[in-house]
């Protein structure tokens, strides 16, 4: 497979992308960044891909394939099926900062092959292999149109187009089973009770009013991760800001 034809500048781009998005990417192997050349479906890997464009400074999109085990091991998590885009999203974010201050949109998975087919057929795109001693085990790939140091401007807000690379690469964490979901980022709530409510009755609260939920006082709060119930508390004041005292952990499909 031939090489991409980019700049030393953009390459050294790509690859500070690619070490930016090890240092946050859940894996279950020790990876570092290999050389760049051109995505498409021959260098997909099995597992899952997300791809999200992103805008500002710089205007492209970046695609990170990972591999199956970390689909697997989301989709079997004792908090339920976890979302494989929030959990790649730091990764997306990581490797599109390299470029600016951009805006990254929500992302979407997609099958391997056709996001780095895709991403093939748009002008300046590169992919970079995140590959342990023995295989590939996943992908990162870019396309920007035009790369910082092609326009002048673009160069200058992106710190000039030239990145220099760190003489130790970043590597990915070495984990294994559910180990690799460590710093997966998800959304916890504190619930303390729910009421239903017609639309009439909404549109005439006004303040003061009181809303009566579907618990006791003194009953204690849920809390939700990701939108399923994982404990139960009590709601208590640290430092001016509330917070929940763990009183009961609630055990798989026991809600």
């Amino acid at each position: 497979m031939t090489a991409p034809t980019i700049t030393a500048p953009q390459l050294s781009l790509a690859r500070q992308a690619a070490d930016a998005a090890l240092a946050v990417l859940p894996t279950s192997h020790t990876l570092v960044a290999g050389d760049p050349t051109v995505p498409d479906a021959g260098t997909a890997i099995e597992g899952q891909a997300v791809t999200a464009r992103f805008s500002g400074p710089a205007t492209g999109e970046v695609v990170v394939v990972v591999g199956q085990d970390l689909a697997d091991a989301l989709k079997e998590s004792p908090l339920g099926e976890l979302d494989l885009t929030a959990a790649v999203r730091p990764a997306l974010e990581a490797a599109a900062r390299i470029f600016g201050p951009v805006v990254l949109d929500p992302g979407q998975v997609m099958e391997p092959q056709v996001a780095l087919s895709a991403l093939a057929a748009k002008e300046g795109s590169v992919a970079i292999p995140l590959r342990d001693d023995e295989d590939v085990r996943a992908v990162l790939a870019l396309s920007l149109s035009p790369w910082p140091g092609e326009d002048p401007l673009l160069a200058a807000a992106t710190g000039g187009g030239v990145a220099q690379r760190t003489e130790a690469p970043v590597v990915g964490r070495r984990a294994s089973g559910l180990d690799m979901l460590h710093d997966v980022e998800m959304e916890v709530s504190a619930e303390l009770g729910r009421t239903r409510m017609s639309v009439r009755e909404l549109l005439s609260l006004t303040p003061g009013a009181i809303v009566e939920l579907d618990r006791a006082a003194g009953s204690p709060a849920d809390l939700l991760v990701n939108g399923r119930l994982i404990a139960r508390g009590e709601v208590v004041v640290v430092d001016e800001n509330f917070g929940i005292r763990i009183t009961e952990i609630v055990s798989p499909g026991a809600e």
